[in-house]
């Protein structure tokens, strides 16, 4: 039997909420599943998660727009992220985040149009004796300087042939 895109993401979402629960405390761990599986979450996602939790839509919507790791529109395979406070700032965040849009060719906050990565800035995450300090998902580079972003690119770059058929239906999440 063929299952269209939502009929497939629906069932995934339901898996979720049974091996996560059906409450409210499983909102935000269903919702990192859904970004982390399709790189989105979508309004279609949002609503199927919202009626399996038995709460409002707008509840849901409200917590993807208020945690910067969760998003509604499309983002890359590699979310790159460069902490902007002070610390990192005076450590060299400025010739990294140069290096960054020169090397991907968009500026923070774009997508690349083949969708592999995206540019967001974060707040502190803590290493502000390690800066400037980015995370790539959930990897974490502390004193990154432009030489490294050479290397952390083509890291990823390496993996897109391994991982290529990861993605799933991304802009329908």
């Amino acid at each position: 039997m063929l299952m269209t895109a939502h009929e497939r993401l629906a069932g995934e979402i339901r898996d979720l909420v049974q091996k996560l629960g059906r409450n409210r405390s499983s909102l935000v761990p269903i919702l990192q599943e859904v970004q982390k599986q399709h790189h989105r979450i979508g309004t279609y996602a949002m609503q199927v998660i919202a009626d399996e939790l038995g709460i409002h839509p707008v509840e849901v919507q409200s917590v993807v727009s208020f945690y910067a790791f969760l998003d509604g529109k499309p983002q890359g395979k590699f979310v790159i992220r460069l902490c902007r406070t002070i610390s990192c700032d005076m450590n060299g965040k400025k010739r990294v985040a140069r290096q960054l849009e020169n090397d991907l060719g968009i500026t923070f906050g774009e997508t690349t149009k083949d969708r592999h990565f995206t540019l967001e800035w974060t707040n502190c995450m803590g290493l502000c004796d390690q800066g400037p300090a980015m995370l790539v998902n959930d990897r974490l580079y502390t004193k990154v300087t432009p030489e490294k972003v050479h290397e952390i690119l083509e890291e990823c770059r390496r993996t897109f042939g391994v991982h290529a058929t990861e993605r799933k239906e991304a802009h329908l999440a």
